[in-house]
C-alpha cells in the first residue's frame, strides 16, 4: 500500500470559516496538537492565503507573519506551509515574509487553466531551496487533457507536486479519478488531491485519488472550512489507515486534534445543507457560501438561484462583486415578473367586466 502524505489546513483553509479571525490561542494549541498527531505539514494563514487580508475578502485578525510565526513555534516535529495565490501574494513581500517566519513548504495556486501566473513565485521559491507545489484550482472547470497541459507547466516551473483543488466539491468520484490517473501518467511529479464536501464525497474521492495514483491528500478537523467544510482529517486518517496506507499520523491523536478543533476553533460544524449542495452542482467556489447567503438576504432572493447564475456565469474565486450583480438581476426580474402578473390580473379583470 502506499505511503500518504497528509497537509493539514485546517488554520488556513479553516480560517474561511471564522472570516478569517483565528486568534493566537487557537492557531497555538492546534498547531501543537497536530504536531502531537505528527501530521506532515500545517498550512497557517488567511483562508485565500498571503497577502490575502483586506476588505475586499475579508480581514484576517493576525497578520501572515505573526500566523505563522506563532505555529512555527509549536512545530517541532511537522513542517510549517504557506499557501499563496499570485496578484495577493507578491514575492518580495509576502513569500519573504513567510520564509522569514520558517514555512518549510509552499504552495501556490492558480485557477486551473491559468498555471502561467505561478513560474515567477515557484521559481523563485525553489531558487530559496523552499518545497514548493502548485496548486490547481476549481479543476472540475478544465477537461483532463488541459489539466495535464497545466500541471506540466508548474512542473517545469520547479513544483514538486501538484495539487487537484475541488475548490466548489464539485467533483463526482469517476470525473476526479480519471483526472488524478491522467496526471500521474502526464507528469514526472507528485500528484494530490483537496477535496470540498459539498456533495458529501470529500472522503471518498480522496480514496479514489489514491487508487488512482495521488500520494498527497489534504484534511482539516471535523471539515473545518467554507460552506460545507473540507475532506473531514481524523475520518480520512482513519479510513486510509483501514485500508492499509501507511500516513504516519497518530490516529488518537489526530482524534484528539478534531475533538479540540470542534470546541475551541469551529463555532458551527460545517455540514451540507441545501444551499451547500446547490452550490456543489452549480460548480461555485466554496468560499462564496457566506457572501451568497448574505447578499440574497438582503435582496430578498433565493440563494440557491444566485448559485446556479453565478455557476452559468462561471465565476471563480476573487469575483465577488460579481454575487452582487447577480443577487440585483435576480431581484429586478422578480419584480418585472410580479409587475407583469399584475398587468394581467388587471387586464383580466377589465375584460371580465366588458
Amino acid at each position: 500500500m502506499a505511503q500518504i502524505l497528509i497537509s493539514d489546513p485546517t488554520l488556513r483553509d479553516g480560517n474561511h470559516a471564522v472570516q478569517h479571525r483565528l486568534n493566537e490561542e487557537q492557531i497555538r494549541r492546534y498547531a501543537a496538537a497536530a504536531n502531537a498527531a505528527r501530521v506532515a505539514i500545517v498550512e497557517v494563514g488567511h483562508g485565500n492565503g498571503l497577502g490575502a487580508s483586506s476588505l475586499q475578502v475579508g480581514e484576517a485578525l493576525l497578520s501572515d507573519a505573526d500566523m505563522l510565526r506563532i505555529a512555527r513555534e509549536e512545530l517541532s516535529d511537522v513542517k510549517l506551509g504557506a499557501f499563496g495565490i499570485p496578484g495577493f501574494a507578491t514575492m518580495r513581500r509576502d513569500l519573504d515574509v513567510a520564509i522569514d517566519a520558517g514555512a518549510d513548504v509552499f504552495r501556490v495556486g492558480a485557477h486551473c487553466t491559468e498555471a502561467d501566473l505561478t513560474e515567477r513565485h515557484i521559481t523563485y521559491l525553489r531558487e530559496q531551496e523552499r518545497e514548493v507545489y502548485g496548486v490547481l484550482m476549481m479543476c472540475h472547470m478544465a477537461t483532463p487533457d488541459r489539466l495535464v497541459e497545466e500541471a506540466r507547466k508548474m512542473e517545469s516551473y520547479g513544483a514538486q507536486g501538484v495539487i487537484v483543488m475541488d475548490s466548489a466539491g464539485a467533483f463526482l468520484t469517476h470525473d476526479l479519478q480519471d483526472r488524478i490517473a491522467r496526471l500521474v501518467e502526464g507528469t514526472q511529479i507528485a500528484i494530490g488531491f483537496h477535496g470540498h464536501n459539498n456533495l458529501c464525497l470529500a472522503v471518498a474521492n480522496s480514496v479514489a485519488a489514491v487508487n488512482a495514483g495521488a500520494t498527497i491528500l489534504d484534511g482539516t478537523a471535523r471539515g473545518f472550512g467554507a460552506g460545507a467544510g473540507n475532506t473531514e482529517l481524523e475520518v480520512l486518517v482513519a479510513v486510509l489507515a483501514e485500508l492499509g496506507h501507511d500516513t504516519g499520523i497518530d490516529l488518537y491523536k489526530v482524534l484528539d486534534a478534531a475533538d479540540l478543533a470542534e470546541e475551541e476553533l469551529v463555532k458551527q460544524l460545517p455540514h451540507t445543507d441545501s444551499v451547500g449542495i446547490v452550490s456543489g452542482l452549480a460548480g461555485v467556489f466554496s468560499g462564496y457560501s457566506k457572501p451568497v447567503r448574505r447578499i440574497a438576504r438582503d435582496f430578498g432572493v433565493d440563494p440557491r438561484d444566485v448559485f446556479f447564475a453565478l455557476g452559468r456565469r462561471e465565476v471563480i474565486a476573487g469575483q465577488e462583486d460579481v454575487i452582487l450583480e447577480v443577487a440585483m438581476a435576480l431581484r429586478d426580474a422578480v419584480e418585472d415578473q410580479r409587475i407583469e402578473q399584475q398587468d394581467d390580473e388587471i387586464r383580466e379583470a377589465e375584460e371580465a367586466r366588458s
